[in-house]
């Protein structure tokens, strides 16, 4: 009897141990297989564009997310923001007028280029930049929209400055006020923010950081300086990201992937190397030990729709990182979180349907 349980025993271990090994198997040859690099071409745009292309004149519904001073301060949202008053909200907004303006950018011949250009050259005049501005200056609203809003505001002048159009350059003559203003709040903000906010939602200051170094590296000499400064102090001594803690859930955004790509813009390739196998142990030799694809439950929840936004955004910095590191297990896990919420997008739901498309395109974008 006993010989009996005795050999049960062992014939169950030994069936535990093959399944376990099945199952790593199984595991390892997922994490190997090759996920396809996205492009941009007329495809992709296709799909893509109508998301910013259907909301950028779309008011309602619409979160505005002011401060009221009195009564005055209650009107529509074109009143408020006429430039920048579709999509939902104001940041929103920007980055939809920012990823027509890079499909027209780098696809002169798109078949619907000229449909795009009026609608951009309606809203980003002159006299409605001036009213951004003047929005901006209110005293109850200095805040509006740092850094996140900031920060995409500055991608959009450098797509501007970074196109030889003369579209491009008249959009920029009637941006450049707001801009500008963005430079100086950034300037002015950054000396006074003693501790960096890690969060992964709209305040979180690495990605603020890196979006706005990206374009005053060409344009803004004194914000880099101040950038590079602010980024070191806040994050040169990090070490050990808790990594396995994410993602909250409502993130759009990963806290530590998103410091590891501004990092990768401050420091020498040789010192970044070092910083990141400090911040992120075994991060390069296996990725995929530390990120899985993250899934939505309900795409009409707006927070929870946050997640298929982690995904682009895990995969720009996935790219960011893996390209320059020459690191092609970076960028086939960043390809495999493309791909999830690629082909979930177009839900119908204004709850992701409104914003998603930039950050899918900024992925495409930073894949090659």
């Amino acid at each position: 009897m006993k010989k009996g349980v005795l050999f049960a025993v062992i014939i169950a271990l030994v069936v535990g141990c093959n399944q376990k090994k099945e199952k790593q198997t199984i595991v390892e040859t997922l994490h190997k297989e090759i996920a396809i690099k996205p492009q941009l071409n007329d495809v992709t745009a296709t799909y893509l564009y109508h998301f910013a292309f259907e909301c950028i004149d779309q008011e309602y519904p619409n979160k505005l997310g002011q401060v009221l001073g009195d009564k005055t301060d209650l009107k529509e949202p074109s009143e408020l923001h006429p430039s920048f008053y579709g999509c939902f909200d104001w940041h929103s907004s920007v980055h939809g007028h920012w990823a027509l303006l890079n499909i027209v950018k780098e696809l002169p011949n798109f078949k619907h280029r000229e449909a795009i250009l009026r609608k951009l050259k309606q809203n980003i005049t002159k006299d409605n930049i001036l009213k951004e501005v003047q929005y901006f200056d209110d005293v109850h609203n200095k805040t509006f929209e740092r850094t996140y809003g900031w920060a995409w505001m500055l991608k959009v002048a450098e797509t501007l400055q970074d196109w030889n159009s003369k579209e491009a350059t008249k959009m920029y003559e009637n941006l450049k006020p707001l801009v500008k203003l963005i430079e100086k709040k950034y300037i002015e903000f950054l000396p006074k923010l003693n501790y960096p906010i890690r969060v992964g939602e709209h305040a979180n200051t690495a990605f603020g950081l890196s979006f706005a170094m990206d374009y005053a590296k060409k344009y803004s000499p004194e914000l880099a300086e101040i950038i590079t400064v602010k980024a070191k102090e806040y994050y040169i001594n990090d070490k050990g990201c808790p990594i396995n803690w994410e993602p909250g859930g409502f993130d759009f955004l990963s806290p530590c992937l998103q410091e590891a790509s501004l990092m990768l813009k401050v420091l020498t390739k040789e010192e970044y190397i070092a910083w990141l196998d400090a911040f992120l142990p075994n991060f390069r030799n296996n990725p995929s030990q530390y990120l899985n694809i993250v899934e939505v439950t309900d795409r009409s929840d707006g927070k929870l729709a946050h997640l298929d936004g982690l995904n682009f955004s895990r995969a720009w910095c996935l790219y960011e990182i893996g390209n320059a590191l020459e690191n092609e297990k970076m960028v086939n896990l960043a390809n495999k979180h493309f791909e999830f919420s690629y082909k979930k997008m177009d839900s119908e739901e204004y709850a992701g349907a409104h914003w998603l498309a930039s950050f899918a395109l900024y992925a495409v974008l930073k894949s090659n």
